[in-house]
């Protein structure tokens, strides 16, 4: 089989694309035929190796070379063959997952308690650029975040891959949204439900005078007393994501504002996508709702599975509205 394989950290340039064995499935997992997968800033993160501190810990990232060959944490495909203790899916099967790995080769081999049924209204790539984006919306919207009907909250980042889900999710579960975002993106975010939307070029949405319960926080745009103009005493400020960096970000920036929470009189936490087990029963609901018609994902560009290094260097800008994907192979 192909698949691009990240053999040293680096650029999207450092991607090779190699013809390696097709993977065996084990027991427990199933083998699936890739045909779509996405684009996002877990898969850049581990291609470059940063941030450093990350190097240190446990996780996808080596210290030298990276933990994950093949990256790709979105996949959704059809199944080729599946484990014998696999009964669940059998061959044929439509099917997507947050696998965290593998999304970048034609075949991947996913544990059962890991895939789900692909949303039956839905292509390949609209569905492989649900898992890992609207899971972490849903964990900060509902989880973390806790909303309640009727409840405001602010989704700062509106337009990006988890912006739009969250939005959307915000909506679905009765919060009054205000979505911050670019003025090219203004009109996007007003589509997906927002009921008022804040172009940050032109106005700074911690000086408006107006307060949430929640803050779903994707940009880490601001200090902590800014947050604390924006949020009523009791409310809930998630941490999503933010800008970048080589050594500490945007780790260091979460850090930071989850220390600044002890004096604070609204409570600061952050989302862990990666480290949730509840990944599977959450794409089942998110399944519900987008056949349901509740919420459904935004595709900003789509790329062939020979351009993916494209496709990474387009999403690494940061400019994206909505999700990047890419077809691994096309259906007959």
């Amino acid at each position: 089989m192909k698949a691009f394989v990240s053999s040293s950290y680096g650029p999207p340039s450092a991607l090779e694309l190699k013809h390696i064995d097709k993977p065996e499935p084990r027991d427990d997992e199933v083998l699936v035929r890739v045909r779509a997968t996405s684009v996002q800033p877990y898969d850049w993160h581990l291609m470059r190796g940063e941030p450093y501190v990350a190097r240190l810990m446990p996780g996808g990232l080596g210290l030298r070379k990276p933990g994950i060959p093949i990256l790709g944490a979105d996949l959704a495909g059809e199944v080729e063959a599946v484990g014998k203790a696999v009964t669940e899916f059998q061959p044929g099967d439509e099917v997507y997952a947050m696998s965290k790995r593998d999304g970048f080769g034609e075949y991947a081999c996913v544990r059962e308690s890991e895939l789900a049924p692909k949303p039956r209204n839905l292509s390949f790539e609209e569905a492989a650029a649900v898992p890992m984006a609207a899971n972490t919306a849903l964990l900060a919207v509902r989880d973390d975040g806790r909303l309640k009907p009727g409840q405001k909250v602010l989704v700062n980042g509106a337009s990006g891959g988890v912006g739009t889900f969250a939005v959307q999710l915000a909506k679905a579960f009765g919060g009054e949204v205000t979505g911050v975002c670019s003025h090219r993106n203004v009109d996007l975010v007003r589509s997906l439900g927002a009921d008022e939307v804040v172009d940050y070029t032109k106005e700074d949405f911690t000086r408006q005078g107006r307060r949430y319960d929640l803050v779903i926080d994707n940009a880490s745009s601001h200090g902590a007393s800014a947050y604390r103009r924006v949020l009523k005493p009791g409310g809930v400020h998630v941490l999503v994501g933010g800008p970048g960096g080589r050594w500490l970000q945007p780790a260091g920036t979460m850090f930071a504002a989850l220390a600044a929470s002890l004096f604070l009189p609204h409570k600061v936490t952050r989302t862990d996508v990666v480290a949730c087990k509840e990944n599977k029963r959450n794409l089942i609901t998110l399944t519900e709702l987008i056949e349901a018609g509740e919420i459904h994902p935004v595709i900003d560009r789509q790329y062939a599975f020979e351009e993916i290094p494209a496709a990474v260097r387009y999403q690494e800008e940061g400019r994206s509205s909505g999700k990047v994907v890419v077809t691994v192979a096309k259906t007959t």
